[in-house]
């Protein structure tokens, strides 16, 4: 069975958003775009909170967020309980994020990353399993 993945972003994110979409539909995965659907001016937040909320509920395996940096959707993204979601530019910190982190949503700076990249930190991201052990110790300290 495909991995269900949520994606969302703001104005800043939707030109590096709409072909991760499409992306991650040709890959296989089952992909409910929580918008925003132009580049108009959009509040980050806006998207961020749906994303995170769907994928705090288990309604999706994994999460996609994109803004201007990834600061926003990441700050706004993790004020959830059951989120944790990691601010990745380059693979290395895809594959720490979940291995080390058990991040369930990956957070991109659709101004600071080129496509490919965003593509292959995606890639890693989602085909990455959390290393539990002395890292699960620390996740489990994470929440409030």
């Amino acid at each position: 069975m495909a991995k269900k993945i949520a994606i969302g972003g703001d104005h800043a994110g939707f030109s590096l958003k709409e072909p991760l979409v499409a992306w991650l539909k040709e890959q296989g995965y089952e992909v409910k775009d929580f918008g925003t659907y132009t580049a108009d001016s959009a509040d980050y937040a806006d998207f961020a909170h749906p994303v995170a909320l769907a994928v705090e509920k288990g309604e999706f395996d994994a999460g996609v967020l994109v803004c201007g940096s990834g600061q926003g959707v990441a700050i706004t993204a993790n004020k959830h309980q059951g989120i944790r979601a990691a601010l990745v530019w380059d693979t290395p910190l895809a594959a720490l994020a979940r291995q080390h982190n058990d991040a369930n949503i990956i957070c991109l700076p659709a101004r600071f990353i080129a496509e490919e990249t965003a593509f292959e930190c995606v890639t890693i991201f989602l085909n990455t399993d959390f290393e539990g052990g002395r890292h699960a110790t620390r996740v489990g300290k994470i929440a409030c």
